[in-house]
């Protein structure tokens, strides 16, 4: 019994406890730790895990706010920017419509010029045809008409030739024609006739009087006598027996057509005017 409690007391002497040796070791090592400045300044940074946790969640914080500001700021600029391209892609093309349509107002502003100056020039010509329509065109009335080559005035058409023939052979063809040398009997009738007569530099034409008969008895082809008449001034003077009548018109501009008139030798060769009366209209 006696070397029992010997040999237990031998072993709790000799072999100590693994985990109280190991304890005892850990807590020098505290002891020495807290106690030593120096040992306190080099401890390693993964001796303490709650710093490391905090570190970690502050980094990952500030990575997060870094990446939420960098998605914020470029969603801005996106949005910003996104007119200013689409106002900018647009630019060229809207000068260059702009240019287009100003040189089409400026095409459409000529020819709106030059379709005003060709109207004002059609008015010109309206009015001169209308101004000569009397001479230049057979017109046609309600009462009358008159063939091709004829020229309506009054109810009676008239005829300008362009042959010359003496003043006897003038009034056979007028006759063949239907009609007679014309008589004239009113200034606005002689203005008329003279009016289609072409200028020269001495261009006469045989009408429907004479004093062949009776010297100084002027008297139409119808045998009715002269009453008044559109003779030039000295006229008629019965120069080398003048007894047929014609009228004149020359490239003097100052002539008139009321003064007009000449007597000359009937055999004389002129052109000649006839007139017929107006074809009735049905």
């Amino acid at each position: 019994m006696y070397m029992n409690t010997e040999r237990m007391l031998d072993n709790l002497t000799d072999k100590p406890d693994p985990d109280l040796s190991d304890y005892c070791n850990m807590a020098e090592v505290r002891f020495s730790v807290l106690n030593n400045p120096r040992n306190n300044q080099k401890r390693p940074f993964c001796q303490e895990p709650f710093k490391v946790a905090t570190a970690c969640l502050t980094a990952l914080c500030v990575l997060l706010l870094v990446v939420l500001v960098a998605t914020n700021v470029h969603s801005i600029s996106s949005v910003q920017d996104l007119p200013s391209s689409s106002a900018e892609a647009h630019i060229p093309k809207t000068c260059t419509n702009v240019t287009n349509l100003t040189a089409e107002l400026q095409t459409l502003r000529k020819v709106k010029s030059d379709l005003e100056e060709e109207r004002s020039q059609l008015k010109v010509k309206v009015t001169e045809l209308e101004a000569s329509a009397v001479t230049q065109f057979t017109p046609v009335t309600a009462t009358g008409s008159c063939t091709v080559d004829w020229h309506y005035f009054k109810g009676s058409c008239y005829f300008i030739s362009d042959d010359s023939r003496s003043w006897p052979s003038s009034q056979a063809y007028c006759k063949l024609k239907g009609g007679h040398l014309a008589i004239v009997l009113t200034a606005d009738e002689q203005t008329f006739i003279w009016d289609l007569l072409p200028r020269g530099p001495w261009h006469a034409f045989w009408f429907g009087l004479s004093d062949e008969n009776i010297e100084e008895d002027w008297r139409w082809v119808d045998g009715t006598k002269l009453v008044g008449g559109f003779w030039e001034d000295g006229e008629p003077n019965n120069h080398n027996d003048e007894d047929c009548g014609y009228m004149i018109k020359t490239l003097v501009l100052s002539r008139v057509a009321t003064k007009s008139w000449y007597d000359a030798p009937c055999e004389m060769y002129r052109p000649f005017i006839c007139e017929k009366k107006a074809d009735v209209s049905s």
